[in-house]
């Protein structure tokens, strides 16, 4: 029995009363469409229309339910449904509208605040209605299409598929949690090449939804704020199959790595770091990688630019040395910790922070964060990588400053490659400890 099946499913239903009847009242449902939600009522309506759209032109035959779960204002949100009665986007797309109606509901979700537990409402209503299928959509998408139902559900009720991520189409600056940490990871850790192992559009199977629900995390920070990262990886090492589809372009907000270092990268290391602990059996004994199937037509794309401010992650870097060079010293390995030092010193011209360097001192934090040493705690563990993970970005734009996007991604494989090749380092001093 693998460690998380051990753990008891939590009581606490994210579903209210109201809801659970009108999902009774449904009766069933083959395809569900989750849209998990904070106050977007505003950019909701292209959603819902593409996921209509979707479902009428490629899964006709099939009852389907769209699923808004809100954490924020439901009145606005039902708003925003009752506008798209008239369906008048059917006639503009040529799209002829299915003799069932697809139904549209949005919930207000219970228990902790965040993604997760918005989640774990659709999951629940998923498994009431016994779905066939289901794909989960951020709310704030402008570069969504109905096409992107198909590819997200198709793989799952024609090639059955348990998992669909996506595999977008990104400027090569974004999304650097994802190229330096989550995906060189998932693909060393677990053997797994997936690009996006925290894209926030991916398609489930009802197998994988029973596994997701049976699982004691929805009351914890997982469920808050490491979701996608937690899913992709129950998925590859409960042996679901997994592929990925082709979504083009995902327009968001550009964000500036050396700006705006939000919350999500304490919050997704630390889930990753806690998940290397609960899966420890089966990335220990797993043994090289494989590509993960990718399915859809990857066409031509030049992703909008994205600036980044070298310069003002160099600082930053440097300018947190002193603070968190305490923990450094209890955390890294003495040799790792004085090429760290090293790097500190060097000016903004010939900046660099090695890979093999960078990934020696990653895998040092997280066994450091498994163990707590020396009474450091988890926070302060995930504080002082910080700096170290500016370092890196900075490095990486460097040296792929006069690269295109598709020459920069070259750069992110051959770095996995040598995470793939430095993680029996891991691998010894985990045990070892």
């Amino acid at each position: 029995m693998n460690q998380s099946d051990s753990l008891s499913t939590s009581s606490t239903s994210a579903i209210d009363d109201e809801t659970r009847e009108d999902l009774i009242s449904i009766h069933s449902a083959d395809i569900i469409v989750g849209i998990p939600s904070y106050n977007n009522a505003g950019s909701i309506s292209r959603v819902i229309k593409a996921a209509e759209l979707g479902l009428a032109k490629y899964f006709p035959q099939y009852k389907g339910l769209i699923l808004v779960s809100e954490g924020g204002d439901i009145a606005a949100t039902r708003q925003a449904i009752d506008a798209l009665k008239d369906k008048h986007y059917f006639d503009n797309s040529f799209i002829n509208r299915p003799s069932v109606e697809t139904e549209i509901m949005a919930t207000r979700y219970n228990g902790l605040s965040g993604k997760g537990t918005a989640m774990k409402a659709i999951f629940e209503a998923a498994k009431i209605l016994d779905v066939k299928a289901g794909c989960m959509l951020d709310s704030d998408l402008r570069s969504i299409s109905p096409g992107w139902i198909e590819l997200l559900i198709a793989p799952i009720i024609q090639k059955d598929f348990g998992f669909v991520t996506p595999y977008y189409c990104r400027h090569k600056y974004d999304g650097t949690i994802t190229n330096m940490i989550a995906y060189p990871l998932t693909w060393s850790l677990y053997g797994r090449r997936v690009r996006q192992p925290i894209g926030g559009d991916f398609g489930f199977s009802k197998d994988l939804i029973v596994s997701l629900l049976s699982k004691d995390v929805w009351e914890t920070d997982i469920a808050r704020f490491g979701i996608d990262i937690w899913m992709t990886t129950v998925a590859i090492c409960e042996q679901f199959t997994i592929c990925q589809s082709y979504l083009g372009s995902k327009i968001h907000d550009d964000k500036d790595p050396g700006k705006d270092l939000s919350p999500m990268f304490k919050q997704v290391v630390g889930t990753i770091f806690n998940l290397m602990d609960i899966y420890s059996e089966n990335w220990l004994s797993v043994k090289g990688s494989k590509p993960t199937a990718i399915f859809g037509f990857e066409s031509e794309y030049a992703p909008s630019p994205l600036n980044v401010d070298v310069t003002n992650m160099i600082k930053k870097f440097k300018d947190n040395v002193q603070e968190h060079l305490s923990v450094w010293k209890k955390v890294l390995e003495a040799e790792n910790c004085r090429k760290m030092l090293e790097v500190a010193k060097m000016g903004p011209t010939h900046f660099e922070l090695p890979v093999e360097l960078w990934i020696r001192c990653l895998f040092d934090f997280a066994l450091a964060y498994k163990k707590q040493l020396d009474g450091l705690s988890a926070n302060q563990i995930i504080e002082a990588l910080v700096p170290i993970y500016y370092a890196k970005v900075a490095s990486f734009v460097s040296k792929t400053n006069n690269l295109d996007s598709s020459e920069a991604e070259e750069v992110i494989n051959a770095q996995c490659s040598v995470f793939e090749q430095l993680k029996p380092y891991l691998i010894e001093r985990w045990i070892e400890k």
